[in-house]
């Protein structure tokens, strides 16, 4: 067992000794820096396993080149999947799993930050700052926290916790759910998704995404019932906004502002940087950026913590070590009917 070779990509410097310090198994690691792309792919080979992250680029074509190598296990230490090519995995026999979850207070603790931020006009005034402007001008004036009424939408893991930060602070919380659970309704009060819209000063997403299903959840409809000059956060899926739409209700202040984690596609824009000769390649993402400090931009970062980073890591090893002892694993992830 221990001498498993494993190739991890996407690990940042600074988890390079989360991921020595978590090997228990003794697994062979090679942690590659680089997302994995077509060009990278050859670092699979002689490889048993590879452990991806969000935006790796594990389509039918890498996929191929996985089996050619000799890689049977081909897992990812993100909760979504959907940057395997999972028909892909299925007619090349890789077995598939997953990280189903980890830290919640990783996400809602980003959610929390932005809608504060926002709240309080804090970009904006240490972006005055920071040019040596001290003086305090209206758009500095903010109600409390505690005199405002934030929204969950999805109080699941991370929405209840988001929603338990927001009541720590005095918030008036109020939720919407398809399930309500026991656990979060001792602490939102649960109403209608346009009564929840109509009546918060602040808005947090935290709901799946689901193909073909509610992409745009966040559309024009959706942001003719907001409160006028309401905060919207979304630290879920990128997916789940329309990003024309956003700029609109900003434009005409329907919205007050707006915060985000997420960009549908974002790996043409994530993680890279751009400038006048390698301009950012959508034009309503730039005019949304360009919006800062009404617009609130990080790129991916919510589970970028030592906890949930931990979770991740652990949990993939986990899952190699329960499929090597056991020959199943618990966090598989279905396939489709081998084709090939």
């Amino acid at each position: 067992m221990s001498s498993l070779k494993v190739v991890c990509y996407g690990v940042r410097p600074n988890e390079v000794p989360f991921f020595n310090k978590l090997n228990t198994y003794g697994f062979d690691l090679n942690l590659v820096e680089p997302l994995l792309n077509h060009d990278n792919v050859e670092t699979a080979e002689g490889m048993d396993a590879v452990i991806l992250r969000g935006n790796c680029l594990a389509d039918r074509q890498n996929i191929e080149k996985f089996a050619k190598y000799g890689v049977k296990y081909l897992f990812t230490r993100t909760v979504g999947f959907n940057h395997i090519d999972l028909q892909a995995a299925a007619d090349y026999d890789m077995l598939v799993a997953r990280v189903p979850s980890y830290s919640p207070n990783a996400i809602a603790e980003l959610a929390l930050t932005l809608g504060m931020m926002l709240l309080r006009h804090t970009a904006y005034t240490t972006s005055k700052t920071s040019r040596y402007d001290f003086r305090v001008d209206s758009t500095m004036f903010s109600k409390e926290v505690r005199n405002c009424t934030v929204g969950i939408i999805g109080t699941g893991r991370i929405g209840l916790t988001e929603a338990k930060l927001y009541k720590g602070l005095g918030a008036k919380v109020l939720g919407y759910d398809v399930f309500q659970s026991d656990a979060a309704k001792e602490v939102v009060t649960f109403k209608e998704l346009d009564d929840v819209i109509a009546e918060s000063d602040i808005i947090s997403l935290h709901i799946p995404y689901f193909p073909g299903k509610n992409e745009n959840f966040i559309n024009s409809g959706f942001l003719s019932k907001v409160k006028p000059g309401a905060i919207l956060i979304n630290t879920a899926r990128g997916e789940l906004q329309d990003n024309s739409a956003i700029l609109e209700a900003l434009e005409s202040n329907q919205l007050s502002g707006f915060g985000t984690d997420v960009f549908a596609k974002e790996a043409t824009i994530f993680f890279k940087k751009f400038d006048a000769e390698n301009q950012l390649p959508d034009s309503t993402v730039k005019a949304l950026v360009d919006l800062y400090p009404r617009v609130l931009v990080t790129p991916h970062i919510g589970s970028n913590t030592d906890e949930a980073l931990s979770n991740m890591i652990e949990t993939s090893y986990e899952n190699l070590h329960e499929v090597l002892t056991t020959g199943k694993v618990t966090n598989k992830v279905d396939l489709p009917t081998k084709r090939l």
